[in-house]
């Protein structure tokens, strides 16, 4: 079991795995797997910014989540906020059934998705 985001929570192989990176000044979390009750608390750490971090600017890369509920969405809420009015949070390759959600719900309104995270992190 890995602890790729640096939350010392152990992930179960197969069910989520997120690595970060940094593109021009923007934290790039790459997520691949499933977002549910039991991987959201990783993706929350994953996403919180950094205090040291401002503004913080963060792109969801979500190429590899094929599947995610709204323990997800409340996350992503969260994530969302935690970055403040001058920082943003972006999402990045989402499939066309998590975007559905994301729709559905209205994220889509505060979060912008794009369809690749190049596109992401230029805006």
């Amino acid at each position: 079991m890995a602890d790729t985001a640096g939350t010392n929570e152990p992930t179960a192989p197969d069910r989520l795995v997120i690595s970060r990176t940094t593109v021009d000044d923007v934290t790039v979390v790459t997520v691949s797997g499933e977002i549910d009750y039991h991987t959201s608390g990783l993706l929350r750490q994953a996403l919180t910014p950094e205090e040291s971090v401002t503004p913080a600017r963060t792109v969801a890369d979500f190429t590899g989540v094929a599947f995610m509920d709204s323990s997800g969405i409340n996350v992503l809420i969260t994530a969302h906020q935690a970055h403040g009015p001058a920082g943003w949070l972006r999402l990045a390759g989402v499939r066309t059934a998590v975007l559905r959600t994301l729709e559905i719900v209205g994220l889509t309104e505060l979060v912008a998705c794009y369809p690749t995270v190049n596109a992401a992190v230029a805006g």
